[in-house]
């Protein structure tokens, strides 16, 4: 039998087609990729956006910021000076992008104006930290990406 041009184009495409198929047929059944949305519930927290954005300019506005960093223990959140550290009510959300697994929450309780977060919650890598509080009525929101 004689392969001409025709029937080399022909056997191309076909191979070709078989091996998208192949891939597209692996990645779907294979549980080691995940197809999951970036965070539950997406467009509720959307909904939520003008909150975020009015509640980040009353942060803005007091006198001292809210700061974040890494220190040997962990993660240390230092709050505003101008707050009574007993009366500041809220959450601790950390946010991993590559697991969801590893996402947290934590609720704030403070006696201080220091709050850490112990080294054995995280793992290196990226985070979005977010933190959302409420002080005397007045809400506070704060979100920082840090790579730990």
């Amino acid at each position: 039998m004689r392969i001409n041009w025709s029937t080399g184009i022909v056997i191309a495409i076909i191979a070709f087609i078989t091996f998208i198929m192949f891939m597209v047929v692996t990645m779907i059944s294979n549980n080691e990729y995940n197809h999951d949305l970036v965070t539950e519930n997406y467009y509720q927290k959307e909904l939520k956006y003008q909150y975020h954005i009015d509640a980040s300019k009353n942060l803005n506005k007091l006198e001292h910021p809210l700061v974040i960093q890494k220190v040997p223990d962990g993660l240390e959140v230092n709050f505003p000076k101008d707050l009574i550290p007993t009366k500041i009510k809220g959450k601790i959300f950390l946010y991993r992008p590559s697991n969801k697994a590893l996402d947290s929450e934590i609720e704030i309780n403070l006696n201080q104006h220091r709050f850490v977060i112990s080294e054995k919650a995280l793992v290196n890598g990226r985070w979005d930290v977010v933190i959302d509080f409420t002080y005397n009525n007045q809400n506070y929101f704060h979100k920082k990406e840090i790579i730990y």
